[in-house]
């Protein structure tokens, strides 16, 4: 997962005092003043940071806006204001690391074998794995859920779902009553005349 060390912000002492008078002065929307106040949590000129997660709790916002306040710090170039605000980039944006190749090896990963001691994969899991490979991007759980649901028109928990090799033919499919008390065979999403369930997954 990206941390400080690697989306490390250091401010001028013009941004800042800037910053700092942004939060305590003036009227301001409570947006901006949120990011100002992480912003200076995150700022490594005036010494060692924080955790996130504390400086999250301290601030009382969650982990994601610090990790996204650190994040578009970063794409703007440094840029205080544009941080904070809606200021117009002097940059172009920076393209989005996840490609198409970096969602197909994703999924793959997903539809994987667990490692050993795990009966599946799960969001965490893979973040820790993905961590390691070279040509993945760092991205973190809830990233990766979006990508397998957008992908595969799933729920990540559907996709991670899948049975491992010694877990193949031990499985069966889900019953439903009738109304007369009876069981049914046929799968709840199969539609009247369909020969076969549909699957959204692609595993």
């Amino acid at each position: 997962m990206p941390s400080q060390k690697k989306r490390p912000v250091t401010l001028s002492s013009a941004d800042r005092e800037f910053l700092e008078r942004l939060t305590t002065t003036g009227v301001h929307p409570a947006s901006m003043i949120r990011r100002a106040r992480v912003l200076l949590a995150l700022d490594t000129s005036v010494g060692a940071v924080d955790e996130k997660k504390v400086i999250a709790a301290r601030l009382g916002v969650s982990g994601e806006t610090v990790r996204l306040v650190a994040k578009r710090f970063a794409e703007t170039g440094q840029d205080v204001e544009a941080t904070i605000g809606r200021k117009q980039r002097d940059l172009p944006p920076v393209p989005s690391q996840i490609t198409g190749e970096v969602e197909a090896r994703l999924i793959a990963l997903a539809c994987s074998t667990p490692p050993e001691g795990h009966a599946r994969w799960s969001l965490r899991l893979l973040e820790k794995h993905v961590a390691l490979v070279e040509d993945i991007p760092d991205l973190d759980h809830s990233t990766i859920g979006r990508i397998l649901k957008n992908e595969t028109s799933s729920s990540p928990e559907e996709v991670l779902d899948h049975p491992t090799k010694d877990e193949r033919g031990v499985r069966r499919p889900r019953r439903s009553r009738s109304r007369s008390g009876s069981r049914s065979t046929t799968p709840p999403n199969t539609a009247r005349g369909s020969t076969s369930p549909r699957s959204n997954s692609r595993c």
